[in-house]
């Protein structure tokens, strides 16, 4: 089969098309054809030597992504047969082989993808929708009526936070720059907050919880406007000590959170996109041979949505 393995971290160039072996299944696992598969930017952190890097690295062959959706062709499970169509995270934040025609898989990571929607959009709604479920569900806990603001809204996991967090019946406040506004407010958010000339410091402390895919000073930022007793979960960085004393200090409660594969969670999104409570916007498709196209895409933190490799 052909995969793109990573033999030593770098820029773009380092992404091999070789042909390997298919992989085998041990008990539990599923063999996927893969028909999609969803980039994100823990990929390219990844591929940089950076991300899960040190996780994976004396791995060989090395070959990156974890989203995937397809055709299941043999099956060491219960759970699935030949013949049925699922998608999932797999592995993360280990090794998930998704670069590749064929991907041995945890059945425990997939879910039977919904009939309503494409293999594309399948592949799109898992490690970034996953992240905004397990975030705003199951750690923040998030109930009707508080005030959400999500970071970096026009973005792969902040499209999938504004339109669950208003479907949990919160009031959604999306950041992104001028030009998406219209984007996030079609998902459902309820306010628009342009990031570039936002005064940050003057602003009242509203917010219950905070969801920051962007990190860096955007954690101080963030806990400028969340009310005492509020949740700040930042993604992209963990929360230097720092930023951690200054949450303690007002009262509020921030952590890194990262995102893993859960079988349970990913029916539950299958659920969701199934009743069309979530939608993912594909912004980018591009052919397995132009894999390199899709990470510079990504790479570019201009994309809105999600980008999408096809096979």
């Amino acid at each position: 089969m052909k995969a793109i393995v990573l033999d030593i971290p770098g820029d773009v160039s380092q992404l091999q098309i070789q042909e390997i072996a298919t992989p085998s299944i041990q008990t539990g696992e599923v063999l996927v054809q893969v028909k999609a598969i969803s980039i994100n930017p823990v990929d390219i952190k990844t591929r940089t030597g950076k991300g899960v890097y040190g996780r994976i690295k004396d791995q060989s062959p090395l070959i990156l992504g974890w989203d995937i959706s397809g055709i299941v062709t043999e099956s060491k499970s219960e759970q699935f047969k030949p013949g049925d169509e699922v998608f999932g995270m797999v592995n993360f934040p280990g090794h998930g082989k998704a670069y590749a025609e064929y991907v041995a898989a945890p059945a425990s990571h997939l879910a039977l993808k919904p009939a309503n929607i494409s293999y594309e959009e399948a592949a799109a709604a898992t490690l970034a929708a996953l992240t905004a479920l397990q975030a705003i569900i199951h750690n923040a806990k998030v109930q009707r009526g508080q005030k959400v603001l999500v970071h970096a809204a026009a973005g792969g996991v902040g499209h999938f936070a504004v339109q669950l967090a208003k479907h949990l019946g919160a009031e959604v406040t999306g950041t992104s720059s001028a030009r998406n506004k219209e984007f996030i407010i079609q998902l459902g958010a309820d306010k628009h907050i342009d990031y570039t000339t936002y005064d940050w410091a003057n602003h009242p402390e509203e917010f219950d919880f905070v969801l920051d895919g962007v990190g860096g000073d955007t954690i101080d930022k963030s806990l400028l406007v969340t009310k005492k007793g509020g949740t700040v979960i930042s993604i992209p960085t963990g929360l230097n000590e720092a930023v951690t004393e200054k949450a303690k200090e007002k009262g509020v409660n921030g952590y890194f959170m990262l995102v893993q594969s859960n079988g349970a969670d990913i029916q539950e999104i299958a659920t969701f996109l199934e009743k069309g409570i979530l939608k993912a916007h594909i912004s980018g498709t591009f052919p397995f041979t132009e894999m390199a196209a899709a990470h510079l895409q990504v790479e570019s933190g201009r994309t809105i949505g999600k980008v999408v490799v096809t096979l």
